[in-house]
């Protein structure tokens, strides 16, 4: 995937909202609004971070999150070219294959006698 120094989002292209975030935390958490929103608007992804006290931690981890997301999206691995087995391999795994079948004959003939 590519890194994320290669990713460039506009800050046009991104709406920012703050909000309280909810759980266990106290008058801290339920006086600030420190947990943070991002949605690209181009992709429609959201990102959302509110693990942190500091809204400027959460924006940061919120970004981070986009960042991945949106590289993930616009990924496309590279087309795989199928290799061709050497002669020497080819026979390798016909003498295996004739191995196993020698055995396998060898165990019908003990069942019968």
């Amino acid at each position: 995937m590519p890194t994320q120094s290669s990713i460039n989002i506009k800050k046009s292209d991104i709406e920012i909202e703050f909000y309280r975030s909810s759980g266990p935390g106290g008058q801290h958490k339920n006086k600030t609004a420190t947990a943070v929103r991002i949605r690209h608007i181009p992709t429609g992804i959201i990102a959302q971070a509110s693990e942190r006290r500091s809204q400027h931690l959460n924006r940061e981890i919120a970004m981070e999150r986009l960042e991945r997301a949106i590289a993930k999206l616009y990924y496309k691995p590279k087309k795989r070219i199928p290799t061709k087995l050497s002669q020497s391999q080819k026979l390798k795994r016909l003498e295996q294959k004739k191995n196993i079948a020698r055995k396998k004959t060898l165990r019908r003939v003990r069942e019968e006698g």
